[in-house]
């Protein structure tokens, strides 16, 4: 096969193609930039004494938006600014959203990705770095991910330096004696394929150990009268089906973190046993 030689265009020097031509391309395709299923939301938004913002997105499930900001050429601090001013609007005005600030420029020096980088963690933010390929048949453009964001260690992360705790605080100051029980009634499912797991009492959920490490595919949250389980799975409609067709209570998935969750009684475990085995068992299977 021929091999064919790309041209590489910077869209900042170019004659007639610009900032708000690239702007409408992602509109109308967002999903080029390849950070997720997202849909546009708004172009060119109004923020109250900080300009417009170029492009907020949303993920198709409606839990996620991203605040874009494109610069032709370089990066610089302008740019870093204004794009986490208008992720810091966002936020405020809709937290009921996991918000991401996302920076799209032709060049990001290692100097500036230093710096956004310093951010990250504290500041959920993404660098695209944005490249034009000339052709024959036009002009083409490709996004390549430079810096993703950094998840802090949350309560729902494997990490042994959560705050341990035991058995009685959840039984008196979250749960009950009965909704703990429960998760013993699933400490006990899950011993069928993970014959040596046991449960992990942290202040924020109860979790998994198996082979003496941390592996939660799955944690409980005892609450008065039921027990939140939440199973780490990716979101697919054949699960979304296998769940709806039973009287589970289906509380919501969590895209950010990529869970299932299902709130859970006596009757409902006994009932839902066999469904609720086999996406533990998945989950584990992904995880182990």
């Amino acid at each position: 096969m021929k091999h064919v030689k790309l041209k590489s265009i910077s869209l900042k020097r170019h004659p007639t193609l610009n900032e708000r031509w690239v702007q409408d391309i992602i509109a109308a395709d967002p999903l080029i930039l390849g950070i997720g299923d997202v849909i546009l939301k708004d172009k060119e938004r109004r923020q109250a004494g900080a300009g417009r913002l170029d492009l907020l997105l949303q993920d198709n499930d409606g839990h996620g938006r991203y605040e874009v900001e494109i610069q032709l050429g370089n990066v610089d601090e302008q740019h870093i600014i204004r794009t986490i001013e208008y992720w810091d609007l966002e936020r405020k005005k809709y937290p009921m959203y996991d918000h991401t600030a996302v920076i799209v420029a032709e060049d990001i020096t290692s100097r500036f990705l230093n710096v956004i980088s310093l951010f990250n963690g504290h500041i959920p933010i993404m660098a695209l770095k944005l490249s034009a390929i000339e052709t024959e048949n036009g002009v083409g453009l490709h996004f390549t991910k430079v810096l993703d964001t950094v998840k802090l260690g949350f309560v729902d992360e494997d990490e042994t330096t959560n705050e341990q705790v035991d058995r009685s605080y959840w039984e008196t100051q979250r749960g009950t004696k009965t909704t703990v029980k429960l998760t013993d009634d699933i400490l006990e499912m899950t011993k069928s394929f993970a014959p040596t797991a046991d449960l992990s009492y942290n202040k924020h959920y109860i979790g998994f150990w198996v082979d003496g490490r941390a592996l939660n595919f799955a944690i409980m949250r005892p609450q008065r009268s039921a027990v939140r389980l939440e199973i780490g799975l990716p979101r697919t409609t054949e699960t979304d089906s296998l769940i709806e067709n039973t009287d589970l209570d289906f509380l919501d998935y969590d895209a950010r973190w990529k869970k299932y969750r299902l709130k859970l009684t006596k009757k409902d475990l006994d009932t839902n046993r066999e469904l609720i085995l086999e996406l533990m068992k998945t989950a584990y299977d992904l995880r182990a």
